[in-house]
C-alpha cells in the first residue's frame, strides 16, 4: 500500500478516484476545486453536487468523474485554519478526517488507487508544511490500520499532487546538516573522481614516455585507495555468507519481532511485492532494498549488510545514496520524512512498489 508524492495536476491522473478540495456548500470554487469541475465537465459536475447539497466539514462524498480520467471524484470539505475557531487540534482532526474518510468512502466505492490534493493549503490558509504533515500522518496511519482489519483486501495506492518546489520547501525544510552532508559528501566524491581520473592519466603518460612507448599495459598496478582494516574484513565474511536476501531480511524481521505487514507498510510497499520479494520470486532494486532498511531501523552498518545480499552498496557518487545515507546515519526511520527530502531533490521515493 504505497503512498507516493507526485508534482502532477491532479486532474490529469490515471486513478479511480481523484479527491476535490471542496467547500461545505459543494459549489464551483477556484483553484483545484474549479479545476476538477472543469476538467470533468463543469454544468454535470455542478448537478452532481447540487443533488447533494452539502458536505460536512472533515466529511466526504463522491460524484462520478464524468469527463475525467478517473471514475469518482470524492470531494471533501477541509477546515478553514483561520477563519475557524477553536483549538489547532480540533482543525489537525477535521483535516484528518478529510483524507481517512475519503479513503473510507474510496474503499467502499471498490477504488484502488486514489489521489489527493493538498486540502486546506492555499486560500483555506493551513500553512503548507502542516497541510502536507497531516496528509501523510493520516494516509499512513489508514493504510496500516486497513492492513490490519483487511488482510486479504486489495492494496489502495495512494498519490499526493504537491505542485513546484514551494510546497514542499514550506512543508518541511531540510536541515542544514543534510544541505552540508550532500554538498561534502556528494560534490565532493564527484570532485575527487575527477581528480583521480586526471592523476591516472598523468600517470599513464608518464609511464609511457619513461618507458619509451612501452605498452601501457606494462605499467606497474596501483595502490589500493583503502587498506583493509579488521572491521572490513569482518564486513566481508558477513557480506560472504551463504544466507541470500530472503533469508537475510526474515531474520532480521525476527530478529526486531515485526510482522509482514508492519515491515511492507513502513516501507511504502504492496503486500503483493512484498510477497514475491519473500519468496525469492523477484530480486528487489536498491531503493526497495533502502525501503526495507529504514522499515526495519537498521544502522549504516546493518544497511550495507542488507544492501551487499543484493548485490549493491551506498555510492557517494549519488546523490540519492548520499541524502538515504545521511537519515539512516542520524537513526531517522520515518519514510516519509526521507521521501520529502528525496522529492525536493527530484531524486525516486524509498519503496512503492
Amino acid at each position: 500500500m504505497p503512498l507516493s508524492i507526485v508534482r502532477q495536476d491532479i486532474t490529469h491522473m490515471k486513478v479511480d478516484a481523484i479527491v476535490n478540495a471542496a467547500n461545505e456548500r459543494l459549489i464551483m470554487g477556484g483553484g483545484v476545486c474549479g479545476a476538477i469541475f472543469r476538467a470533468a465537465g463543469e454544468e454535470q459536475m455542478k448537478a452532481a453536487c447540487a443533488k447533494i447539497g452539502h458536505v460536512a466539514c472533515g466529511s466526504a462524498v463522491a460524484t462520478p468523474g464524468f469527463a475525467l480520467q478517473a471514475r469518482w471524484v470524492i470531494h471533501t470539505a477541509g477546515p478553514r485554519w483561520d477563519a475557524m475557531p477553536g483549538p489547532d487540534s480540533r482543525k489537525r482532526q477535521l483535516l484528518s478526517g478529510c483524507y481517512m474518510n475519503s479513503l473510507d468512502l474510496a474503499g467502499k466505492l471498490g477504488a484502488t488507487s486514489i489521489a489527493f490534493p493538498l486540502i486546506s493549503s492555499g486560500i483555506f490558509g493551513c500553512p503548507k508544511s502542516l497541510a502536507l504533515e497531516i496528509a501523510t500522518e493520516a494516509i499512513r496511519s489508514w493504510l496500516t490500520e486497513e492492513a490490519k482489519a483487511k488482510p486479504d483486501a486489495p492494496d489502495m495506492d495512494v498519490y499526493l499532487c504537491v505542485f513546484g518546489h514551494d510546497a514542499t520547501k514550506a512543508a518541511r525544510k531540510l536541515d542544514r546538516d543534510l544541505e552540508e552532508y550532500i554538498g561534502e559528501t556528494y560534490v565532493d566524491e564527484a570532485m575527487q573522481k575527477d581528480r583521480r581520473s586526471r592523476r591516472r592519466e598523468l600517470e599513464l603518460l608518464d609511464e609511457d614516455t619513461s618507458s619509451g612507448g612501452a605498452p601501457l599495459s606494462a605499467s606497474a598496478p596501483m595502490p589500493s585507495a583503502h587498506e583493509a582494516t579488521p572491521e572490513d574484513e569482518l564486513d566481508d565474511l558477513l557480506r560472504n555468507l551463504d544466507a541470500s536476501f530472503p533469508e537475510t531480511l526474515l531474520s532480521m524481521i525476527d530478529a526486531r519481532g515485526m510482522t509482514d505487514a508492519e515491515v511492507y507498510n513502513r516501507a511504502n510497499l504492496t503486500r503483493q511485492y512484498f510477497s514475491k520479494l519473500r519468496s525469492g520470486k523477484i530480486h528487489p532494486s536498491k531503493r526497495v532494498v533502502l525501503a526495507l532498511a529504514v522499515a526495519l531501523g537498521l544502522d549504516l552498518d546493518q544497511t550495507e549488510l542488507l544492501l551487499g545480499r543484493a548485490g549493491y552498496s551506498l555510492a557517494h557518487n549519488s546523490k540519492f545514496d548520499v541524502i538515504v545515507e545521511f537519515y539512516i546515519g542520524h537513526g531517522i526511520c520515518d519514510i516519509d520524512e526521507i521521501n520529502y527530502a528525496l522529492f525536493k531533490h527530484d531524486q525516486q521515493l524509498l519503496g512503492v512498489a
